[in-house]
């Protein structure tokens, strides 16, 4: 099995970005969390890549030259940005194809983010977890993330996002 490498998302890159977040944010929750509902107005917003990348950091996981995981993060202050926390950068948009899951995609694709943000001086990366999507923030925790309420965002009766945050 070939190496996969992390690398900065380019424009060539958004279609199968914008596709794969959709598998990944629509097909992986209908297998986990069957009750919540996916609105065409969110698809939407998971395949303005091009809009994306241009107030956040994207990269790409990819093997063979076929992307299998993506990452975006915000720079401090960005706008966009939906980081509580001073000094702050904000993590999104994690998706990894179910075919590479279980491999370190994920860890290398965060990574690669959280360097990126001690980088541009960021003490803190924040970041949002579907309340119900239990495995997905076990993947954080296990990397010390900490839950946060008074970053809480109540979207109801869309969604509720529970806040956590790394110090770096």
């Amino acid at each position: 099995m070939s190496a996969i490498r992390v690398r900065l998302a380019e424009p060539r890159d958004d279609v199968a970005i914008g596709e794969l977040l959709v598998r990944a944010f629509v097909e992986n929750y209908a297998r986990a969390l069957p009750n919540v509902v996916v609105s065409e107005q969110r698809k939407a917003d998971l395949r303005a890549v091009a809009q994306k990348r241009a107030v956040a950091q994207v990269w790409v996981a990819e093997r063979e030259g076929v992307i299998v995981g993506t990452v975006a993060m915000w720079a401090v202050g960005r706008q966009g940005s939906e980081a509580w926390l001073p000094n702050a950068v904000d993590l999104r948009h994690l998706g990894v194809e179910a075919s590479v899951q279980g491999q370190g995609v994920s860890t290398m694709l965060i990574d690669v983010a959280e360097a990126w943000g001690r980088s541009q001086g960021a003490t803190t990366v924040c970041l949002h977890v579907r309340r119900e999507a239990v495995g997905v923030r076990r993947v954080y925790e296990r990397r010390g993330y900490v839950a946060d309420p008074s970053g809480d965002r109540d979207l109801l009766p869309d969604v509720y996002l529970e806040a956590l945050f790394l110090k770096l």
